[in-house]
């Protein structure tokens, strides 16, 4: 039988953030064309058969993006986004994390399932200026595109739109046997989404272009890179897309509606591929595609576009003939029955601007908003009630766990949700049904990944524990602490320092 193309978008056009009264359009960059940058692989420190040895490095420095001075950033491993780091699935993994930025900064594994909260990396696991944090995990988890960012509340945004985001690919035998390109930075390409506004002197300006519901700029920036181009030299590319935007969806198509094959998801390959024209991502949603140049003749350019506006050139080159079928059906997705008695959660997302809030609260840090023992399935239902101004789309993200897609509104999910997913959108007036469990204990945090949201308050956090140790406790972080670090780093007494999630907070007359 002859699978479906899809051709639309799927998420609900009248909340897509074109019709935000803040949206930034994206603009074609009038700069010359430039290589699309590929980050290259991190080499361990050392690599025994069972243990991989890796030193990550949050940096300062200054990148070349547009003609003229360059832009002051920051990077994991270099001076913009990051070295790419390859886990394989079983190893042991060592880490140093070090800090060599002005002000303190976390190591978040967006999608990894790890302890929490100090190997997970969120705002609890602090990396002061100077210091290294070392930490140790076991890769127990399928081969999936996953990545790293800072995420110290409430200025994860603005260290994010600095530049830390790396990418994290996970590798397994059973992706492996499947017939995907696989040849990294040749026919395997990670391409991390992201758009900024550059201002005097091709600077970057946070607080100038600020928005609490997600700063967004006008010029696409694809893996560090302005103008993008890839050569494109094997008839099959498989991307690793990221949606590395602090606010941006991007609605991707090629020219011609060149079809293309969506095989992996957040968590790792789907169960089948599913095929598209158009796909939408969400804040850090990712998505694998692989497309196929067999129908395009060498010298032709293929250009991928997000909405109207192109923000990558592939240029076709003379290739070898590949005409590699994919099959019908790729792995198979663990399906746990629900742990009895298990009664459904219920997670509310509302509101916009500075109102945002989770079950009607803004996020504390030192609050444990809910508890599941690890092991247990449970159903999980996350709804967005936004109806101000037609709402928007709240990217739900959930750390520790990667969950399963049950339904939407009642319905099916969609075509491509039914793998692995740490991310997934909610649109106004919906309610999205997940199967959740934790196979590791710790605090975690769930949230909004518009960023600004979460750093605004729409963020809280559950205990996942062992039933040897209910009552586990954990050192939290707390904002007296925090502020009190930022403050002596930026050499400004503590009730001078304004972090831009701050605003939030304080326009509805609430302590963080």
């Amino acid at each position: 039988m002859t699978k479906p193309t899809y051709t639309d978008y799927f998420f609900d056009e009248p909340a897509f953030n074109t019709h935000d009264g803040g949206y930034v359009p994206l603009e074609e960059p009038q700069t010359p064309q430039q290589p699309l940058r590929i980050p290259p692989l991190l080499k361990p420190d050392k690599e025994t058969a069972t243990d991989t040895y890796y030193t990550v490095e949050a940096q300062a420095g200054e990148t070349q993006l547009l003609p003229g001075k360059k832009t002051q950033t920051w990077g994991y491993n270099t001076t913009l986004l990051g070295q790419t780091l390859v886990f394989a699935k079983g190893k042991r993994m060592h880490i140093d994390l070090k800090n060599s930025l002005p002000e303190l900064t976390t190591f978040h594994w967006h999608g990894l399932n790890v302890p929490g909260p100090y190997t997970d990396g969120g705002c609890h696991a602090p990396v002061y200026p100077g210091e290294t944090r070392h930490i140790d995990f076991t890769v127990d988890q399928p081969a999936a595109t996953l990545w790293l960012h800072a995420h110290p509340c409430p200025s994860t945004a603005e260290q994010v739109w600095h530049g830390l985001a790396g990418m994290v690919l996970v590798t397994d035998q059973t992706e492996a046997k499947l017939p995907f390109p696989r040849n990294y930075g040749v026919d395997d390409i990670p391409l991390v989404l992201q758009d900024r506004r550059f201002h005097d002197d091709n600077q970057w300006d946070y607080n100038a272009d600020y928005d609490p519901d997600g700063v967004q700029g006008p010029t696409p920036m694809i893996n560090g890179t302005i103008n993008p181009y890839f050569d494109v030299t094997t008839q099959r590319i498989r991307l690793r897309i990221l949606d590395g935007a602090n606010r941006r969806e991007w609605r991707l198509h090629f020219s011609h509606d060149l079809p293309f094959t969506q095989v992996a998801s957040d968590g790792g390959v789907l169960p089948e591929p599913v095929r598209f024209t158009h796909l939408m991502l969400t804040c850090a949603e990712r998505a694998e595609i692989i497309v196929d140049f067999g129908s395009v003749q060498p010298g032709e350019t293929v250009t991928l576009y997000s909405d109207d506006v192109p923000i990558v050139r592939f240029r076709i080159h003379d290739y070898q003939r590949e005409d590699v079928q994919l099959p019908d059906h790729l792995v198979d997705i663990p399906d746990p029955a629900v742990t009895p008695g298990m009664p459904v959660r219920k997670v509310v997302m509302s509101g916009m601007d500075e109102q945002v809030m989770i079950d009607g609260k803004k996020f504390a840090m030192q609050r444990i908003d809910a508890k599941q023992q690890v092991g247990n399935v449970e159903l999980w239902d996350v709804t967005n009630t936004n109806d101000m101004d037609g709402g928007m789309v709240h990217p739900y993200h959930m750390h520790g766990t990667q969950f399963l897609v049950v339904s939407r509104n009642g319905h099916a999910p969609y075509p491509n949700e039914h793998g692995f997913k740490d991310t997934v959108g909610v649109n106004p007036g919906e309610t999205v049904r997940l199967k959740v469990w934790f196979d590791k204990p710790g605090i975690f945090m769930y949230h909004c990944h518009i960023i600004e949201h979460e750093d605004g308050g729409m963020m809280a956090q559950i205990q996942a524990y062992d039933p040897q140790e209910p009552n586990k406790k954990y050192q939290l972080m707390d904002m007296d602490t925090l502020m009190n670090a930022v403050a002596a780093e930026r050499g400004i007494d503590v009730k001078d320092l304004h972090l831009a999630g701050m605003s939030s907070y304080e326009k509805m007359g609430m302590d963080m």
